[in-house]
C-alpha cells in the first residue's frame, strides 16, 4: 500500500496544478476551482488502485474534473439567470472587448473546449474523451466558440480544430 500512496502523491504533486488551471478556465472562480479539482483528486485517490493501471490516469482525473465543473458551472448560471430575471435589470448587456472576458460568456461547452484545444493544447480526440462527447461535437462546440468571439472581438479567429 506504501507504493500506492507514493505512487499516488507524486501523481497529485504532478498533475494538480494544470487540472486546476483547465478547471479554472472552465469556471473563472479560484475557490471553486480549488473545490472542484480536489474533489475530481479525491474521487482518484479512492479508485487509484484501478485508475493507476490506466493507460492515461491524468486524462481520467481531468474528465473527473472537467465533468463536475460544466454542473457547477450550470448550476451557478441558472442561478444567476433566475436572480438576473427577479432585479428585471434593463441595462444593455455590453461585450468585452478582453478575451478572458469575452472567453467567460461562451456557454460552457464551448469554454470547455477552448481550454482544453488552445490554452492546453489538447487534440480533438482526448477532448471528446474528457467531456464525453465526440470529436465531432468538439468540433462543433470549437467552430461556435471561435465564431462567438470573432463576432464579440471584431476580429477573425482561426479554425484550425483537426
Amino acid at each position: 500500500m506504501g507504493h500506492d500512496n507514493a505512487d499516488y502523491a507524486w501523481f497529485f504533486r504532478s498533475e494538480f496544478p494544470a487540472v486546476l488551471r483547465t478547471v479554472y478556465l472552465i469556471l473563472h472562480d479560484s475557490g471553486r476551482s480549488e473545490d472542484v479539482t480536489q474533489e475530481a483528486f479525491i474521487q482518484l485517490l479512492v479508485h487509484w488502485r484501478k485508475v493507476s493501471r490506466y493507460e492515461r490516469p491524468d486524462a481520467w482525473v481531468r474528465r473527473v474534473a472537467i465533468r463536475e465543473a460544466i454542473r457547477v458551472q450550470r448550476r451557478e448560471r441558472t442561478r444567476a439567470l433566475l436572480e438576473r430575471d427577479a432585479i428585471a435589470n434593463s441595462a444593455a448587456d455590453l461585450p468585452d472587448v478582453d478575451l478572458a472576458q469575452a472567453i467567460k460568456r461562451l456557454p460552457v461547452m464551448q469554454r470547455s473546449t477552448i481550454a482544453l484545444f488552445y490554452f492546453e493544447d489538447r487534440p480533438v480526440s482526448e477532448i471528446a474523451f474528457m467531456l464525453g462527447i465526440s470529436d465531432g461535437a468538439v468540433k462543433v462546440h470549437l467552430h461556435r466558440a471561435r465564431k462567438r468571439l470573432s463576432e464579440v472581438l471584431g476580429e477573425e479567429v482561426g479554425e484550425s480544430a483537426n
